[in-house]
């Protein structure tokens, strides 16, 4: 494609860098990941289908060498989309933040890797919206602890950056090289042929994939929620084409095209009261379909005994159950027809009655947690959770009441470490929609104070600590006993013998 004389394209620069390890076992391998995005077509890997250039960086030791790679990367005028892969250090003079390339060490990081602050300056000058910069890393002790002061990684307002920095004692159970994070972005690639947006795919890859505790999200949702309302200046035709929106050749044919006129008004015969039809049809088009909740051996009542995520202040109140999008296609459960079949009368009335109960799964969530099957209730809230999060998206309030609903579950487990990861989640996805003085917000970040405080292992209980005292900030109105209470504990734990 040319405009005015000069060819616009895109560009894809994949940069794996050293290999991250831990005793000697790999936590993750650049290469893996590379081979793996390889398969992917450029056009989905770019979002766009301009005509695109690919670069792949494996085993490069010379950071100029580098350096010219990215500066000529960066002076593609089309949509570019730099991956980074490998393992983050610091050097010992600056304690600047580097991607350690092959043989980079803790006394030549300076020479040998890759600064980050490398990358802001090159990609800083080029146009809102056309730059992307992915990363799937791992820091080591003497990066980690300045990541956590940074709470996410500085980028230009320009660039947009997605991505996972797991914290140095991970070491991942999978059998695949391929990291966690990138195999779930690639999945996502597959699932969805109609590529979602950078800030859509990234959400759905961090609901997905199964990262460890106390990983490195960016953005986090809070984040997220804040770089939409902020909206792009108006853009002409020719700079859609050469961001790679041709959406706009579809609208104006649309325009163009005659108005159908509207189908003649057919007059509604009054129909006797039937069944609904099955809404099985409308749930199989779905490419995520609901998951299916087990119809109970022994029908619960939730009348008499209601879960505990129904009492708190933040939950949805028992007379407006949260509903997916689309009904669960299960058959309605049949000992309720039977049971009313003597008295055809009465049966328009009784089949009304359980309908919501039949459709609501918290209640057979929370009649496996009361049997002691944890297990499989956290299973079936985590697959409700992940079908509200690909219908209504990672910042819903109905993704965020099943996050709290497992949340409550760890907690009656005894999983106090989970309760306050996903507590902590919760609170956050909620304050970046709802006032900080708001009931369901302060109740959130006081049950992710009090897990926290179950926590018995030192090593987990400063991990989570920072995220816990940064939230707590966050909370003006809350009680500041909180905050002062988890410093205080933190700060003890950080003096606690790291064996312990």
């Amino acid at each position: 494609m040319q405009i005015n004389g000069v060819e616009q394209r895109g560009h894809v620069l994949l940069i794996a860098g050293d290999t991250a390890m831990r005793r000697r076992t790999i936590q993750i391998e650049p290469s893996a990941n590379l081979a793996a995005l390889s398969i992917v077509p450029v056009p989905v890997l770019l979002g766009s289908d301009v005509p695109s250039d690919t670069t792949y960086l494996d085993g490069v030791r010379d950071q100029n060498a580098l350096l010219t790679r990215l500066r000529a990367a960066a002076a593609t005028p089309g949509p570019l989309l730099v991956y980074l892969s490998g393992r983050l250090t610091v050097d010992r003079r600056g304690h600047q933040l580097y991607l350690a390339l092959a043989g980079t060490t803790a006394s030549t990081a300076r020479y040998t890797a890759l600064p980050w602050e490398w990358l802001g300056t090159e990609l800083r000058n080029r146009p809102p919206g056309l730059t992307t910069v992915l990363l799937d890393t791992a820091a080591d002790k003497r990066s980690w602890p300045l990541l956590q002061e940074y709470g996410s990684l500085p980028a230009p307002s320009s660039v947009e950056v997605y991505g996972t920095v797991v914290p140095p004692g991970f070491t991942d159970p999978g059998n695949s090289h391929v990291s966690t994070y990138t195999r779930a972005w690639i999945e996502q690639l597959r699932r969805n042929p109609q590529r979602p947006t950078n800030a859509r795919l990234h959400a759905l890859t961090v609901g997905a994939a199964a990262l460890p505790p106390g990983a490195l999200i960016v953005p986090t949702a809070h984040e997220i929620g804040a770089q939409q309302p902020a909206a792009r200046p108006p853009q002409t035709n020719v700079q859609r084409i050469l961001a790679g929106d041709m959406d706009f050749i579809r609208e104006l044919r649309e325009r163009a095209a005659p108005a159908r006129p509207a189908p003649a008004p057919q007059p509604q015969t009054p129909a006797a009261p039937a069944a609904p039809a099955p809404a099985a049809p409308s749930v199989e088009s779905l490419q995520f379909p609901p998951p299916t909740s087990p119809a109970p051996t022994t029908a619960p009542a939730p009348q008499v005994s209601r879960p505990p995520w129904q009492q708190r202040q933040h939950a949805a109140p028992e007379q407006q159950p949260v509903r997916a999008a689309h009904p669960d296609p299960q058959p309605p459960v049949a000992p309720y027809v039977p049971a009313q079949a003597p008295a055809p009368v009465q049966q328009p009335v009784v089949q009304q009655q359980p309908a919501p109960d039949q459709q609501d799964p918290r209640p057979h969530v929370y009649a496996l947690a009361q049997r002691g099957e944890f297990k499989e209730a956290a299973r079936l809230a985590q697959a409700w959770e992940t079908h509200t999060l690909q219908t209504y998206g990672i910042d819903s309030p109905h993704a965020t009441q099943w996050v709290e609903i497992r949340a409550d579950l760890a907690k009656l487990q005894g999983n106090f470490l989970l309760a306050t990861q996903l507590w902590i989640s919760a609170g956050r996805t909620r304050l970046a929609h709802q006032s900080p003085d708001a009931p369901e917000v302060l109740s959130t970040a006081k049950s992710a104070h009090y897990c926290w405080t179950q926590i018995s292992e030192p090593r987990q209980a400063r991990e989570c600590g920072p995220e816990l005292i940064s939230l707590l900030r966050a909370l003006p109105s809350l009680d500041r006993r909180h905050l002062s209470v988890a410093q205080q504990r933190l700060e003890f734990l950080h003096n606690v013998p790291s064996g312990s």
